[in-house]
């Protein structure tokens, strides 16, 4: 029998550990933590779905739908599709479970997500996002209210520095339809001279020139018209009432007229936080208002606000000292007899909310020695006399942690 080679990891997925893990789990607590400060509440979603509902909410032409969804056939011919993002999902089981009596309903999510892309830094074909929607809510406050929470997390991260919040408005659908017939007419009139990729959007998609990474299009993009020509009163008022709240919240924001959503469910809101510090591809979140979705994948017109930001690109940019300290505490076995005493001990501290491991293997001798290079902010020694285990504690005598571990020795001790 020949040498059995290992299968290795698929091409844009990753297994994350260590350092990288801890990160990651630093923008999960975070996330979890603010979302309860806003009373948005967590939801589990399945991991695919029926093609049906990303190909109507996202529509059949879009890069996403026709060239990046995992989609296959089960054993009973059905087709699903891996999620290639929460939204529609959401929408689906906001109709499908009747949640329609809990509006307006806030939900927080996060997980993996998939998508057949080019892997590039901070983007995977099995990515990770954070996701919080407001489903029901028709009123600008709703938008304030997720921008406000998307800004505490990015600061709570610590990660605010160097980010920026851009807004947009996208208008009603009589503002957004009228926008896109002055867009298309502006294209046409360039579409000898955009790139290919533009050319196959302008009819279908306009709205996506504008943000074109193309260097060929960006004199026609940055020339086209901007939507303020085209918005209603009343959609100029609800921008105006959401500029308003970011200000009164004392979020800081700065206008992109060029910052779009390409799908036809967007209306008004537009955002995005951008940095400089993942070089071209900068969103760190990202989202905006959706008043169509709903009604595309059959259910009545149902307003509803979101945003969705990935947990890999936020934890690149989250600094070490943010991640906290180690263990509050390592055990070294220096005396395999004082075995049952230092297992009586780590159960008592960890019962306490103490943090703790063993260094219980190997020669003992090394025990200590290994034990004081890990991270953790008590080292506690087990020793033997022969007549009884003795425990030692190193570390500053004043800190509040050694006062509490002293104490819960002293009562594992006793019992």
């Amino acid at each position: 029998m020949g040498k059995i080679t290992t299968p290795g990891a698929i091409r844009g997925t990753q297994d994350i550990f260590g350092q990288d893990q801890e990160r990651f789990g630093h923008v999960v607590d975070t996330f979890d933590r603010v979302r309860r400060l806003y009373n948005f509440r967590r939801v589990e979603m399945p991991v695919f779905e029926a093609t049906a509902v990303f190909a109507r909410s996202l529509g059949e032409t879009t890069d996403v739908v026709s060239k990046e969804m995992y989609s296959f056939d089960d054993k009973g011919g059905d087709s699903l599709t891996l999620r290639p993002e929460f939204t529609a999902g959401l929408a689906r089981a906001y109709l499908t479970n009747g949640w329609q009596q809990y509006a307006p309903l806030k939900l927080a999510t996060h997980g993996p997500l998939f998508r057949y892309e080019r892997p590039q830094k901070g983007r995977y074909r099995q990515f990770h996002q954070i996701d919080a929607e407001i489903i029901g809510a028709a009123e600008p406050q709703a938008d304030v209210e997720l921008l406000v929470m998307a800004d505490q997390i990015l600061r709570e991260l610590g990660i605010s520095e160097g980010v920026t919040l851009q807004v947009n408005t996208l208008g009603d659908a009589a503002s957004r339809d009228a926008w896109r017939a002055a867009l298309i007419e502006h294209f046409r009139a360039h579409s000898g001279d955009l790139s290919k990729d533009s050319q196959d959007r302008l009819e279908r998609n306009p709205l996506r020139i504008l943000d074109s990474k193309e260097a060929q299009d960006r004199p026609i993009a940055d020339s086209a018209p901007d939507i303020d020509a085209y918005l209603t009163d009343e959609a100029g008022a609800f921008f105006e009432s959401v500029t308003n709240g970011l200000d009164a919240a004392g979020v800081a924001w700065t206008r992109n007229a060029r910052l779009v959503r390409g799908l036809d469910y967007y209306r008004h809101t537009a955002f995005e936080f951008v940095t400089d510090r993942l070089g071209a591809q900068g969103t760190v979140l990202g989202g905006g208002r959706y008043d169509g979705l709903i009604e595309n994948l059959g259910g009545p017109h149902t307003p509803a606000v979101g945003w969705a930001a990935g947990i890999e690109r936020l934890a690149m940019l989250c600094d070490d000292a943010v991640l906290g300290g180690g263990l509050d505490v390592i055990i070294a076995l220096e005396d395999d007899r004082a075995l049952a005493d230092a297992t009586s001990a780590q159960a008592t501290l960890r019962n306490h909310g103490i943090s703790s491991d063993m260094i219980a293997t190997g020669s003992p001798r090394k025990r200590y020695d290994k034990a004081a290079k890990i991270n953790a902010s008590l080292l506690i020694s087990f020793q033997h006399d022969g007549a009884a285990a003795k425990a030692n504690i190193k570390a500053a005598p004043d800190s509040e942690l050694h006062a509490r571990v002293a104490a819960l020795l002293q009562s594992s001790a006793s019992n």
